[in-house]
């Protein structure tokens, strides 16, 4: 079991799973936009107490690791001659990666009574990195 620090609050998933669940966004990027899916908050403590809203909130809207979930077709390549960049591409499906935490184009899918999934498209260029460790461990901070 992962389990990271928010305020000295010991927090735990389960599972990558439990964190970014799979759900359907009900979009595709166009041209050069990345689509990410920002981890999911979790309900309660490693020890099992339950958390508050304010407490949900600030976790949610500081965390800043993300599953991409779909690439545009212009994503990574050069805007005037759409061949690739030299480099390649800097994610793909799949990948978790650091996003900003502002900025981008947010909204939200229910999939219980408690809970949204927070959904991002960002341009390309706006991704901070890739996270080669585990996205799980990345901590969140105010």
């Amino acid at each position: 079991m992962q389990d990271y620090v928010l305020n000295k609050v010991q927090f735990a998933y389960g599972s990558l799973e439990e964190a970014f669940p799979a759900i359907d966004p009900g979009v595709t990027p166009f041209g050069s936009r990345v689509l990410c899916q920002i981890r999911l908050a979790k309900q309660k403590t490693a020890g099992g107490i339950i958390l508050t809203g304010d407490i949900k909130d600030t976790e949610t809207w500081n965390t800043q690791v993300a599953k991409v979930v779909a690439v545009g077709d212009l994503a990574f390549k050069n805007r005037n001659t759409q061949q690739p960049w030299p480099e390649g591409s800097w994610c793909e499906a799949g990948d978790y990666v650091r996003v900003p935490k502002y900025g981008g184009d947010k909204w939200t899918v229910r999939i219980d009574d408690d809970q949204e999934v927070i959904f991002v498209i960002f341009n390309d260029l706006d991704l901070i990195g890739r996270v080669t460790g585990d996205p799980l461990a990345m901590k969140s901070y105010v």
